[in-house]
């Protein structure tokens, strides 16, 4: 297991769309502070800016994390060739999910101290308080972008299709489906049978995770449902990925 995951970092790291694709996020983001700002930089606006940026980073990094891990598998046919080898179905989905939360976690410590760079080049460099909440943040989207992608794992394994995982990925990150399961769960016949169901989507857990950790309220309940919710993914994604016949 440790010898797949140290080749799948190496392959990932010499994939050269990985540089370009990050490197074309930095440069536009830099453009888009220098338009925005319209020659007033402050750490109130880097604040607004996490805020907004951490939104769509689950799809724009998640989105390619998740696409490189993933689904590269199935367009190779490599799953096949690694079940061959005797590596069983439960190792690759932890695998999997271990090599996310890893490249996760880089890639979006690294992006605070973009942030944090490119207010200091324009003259406004971020004090420690407002650092550290730009990283609580960016801790919520990899929070998100690691429970979907424990979710749609279930699709990758279950139908091994990877337009249809990738589909899914964009429309959790994008909070398409929890904004969909917000207006159901919000009609009176739902919410009279089950208030408050919203608060126990992702979208919902990961917002009472980051005030916990802002100081508003204890986040115990909050941290428990989350790591219920990519333990039971995952257990969900070794059995679909049984109960599939691998495709040759």
């Amino acid at each position: 297991m440790l010898n797949y995951m140290r080749g799948e970092i190496y392959r990932i790291l010499r994939k050269k769309n990985l540089y370009i694709y990050f490197g074309a996020f930095a440069l536009g983001y830099i453009l888009l502070v220098f338009i925005r700002s319209a020659g007033e930089f402050s750490e109130q606006n880097l604040l607004a800016d996490a805020e907004n940026l951490f939104v769509f980073l689950p799809a724009v990094i998640g989105g390619y994390l998740f696409t490189a891990l993933y689904t590269d598998d199935l367009h190779s046919k490599n799953l096949t060739a690694l079940i061959g080898c005797g590596m069983g179905k439960a190792k690759i989905v932890l695998s999997k999910l271990l090599l996310m939360a890893l490249f996760g976690a880089l890639l979006f410590g690294l992006v605070p101290l973009l942030m944090d760079a490119v207010y200091a080049m324009f003259g406004a460099p971020a004090s420690a308080a407002v650092l550290k909440a730009v990283y609580i943040w960016a801790l919520k989207s990899l929070l998100t972008m690691f429970a979907y992608a424990a979710l749609s794992g279930i699709v990758v394994y279950g139908v091994q299709r990877a337009t249809v995982a990738v589909v899914l990925y964009l429309l959790l990150a994008l909070g398409i489906v929890s904004q969909l399961l917000g207006l159901l769960f919000s009609w009176d016949f739902v919410a009279s049978i089950a208030p408050n169901l919203a608060d126990h989507l992702m979208s919902g857990i990961s917002v009472r995770i980051v005030f916990s950790l802002l100081g508003s309220g204890s986040g115990t309940s909050a941290w428990i449902e989350y790591a219920i919710y990519v333990a039971a993914s995952a257990v969900l994604s070794v059995v679909a990925f049984h109960k599939k016949e691998l495709e040759f």
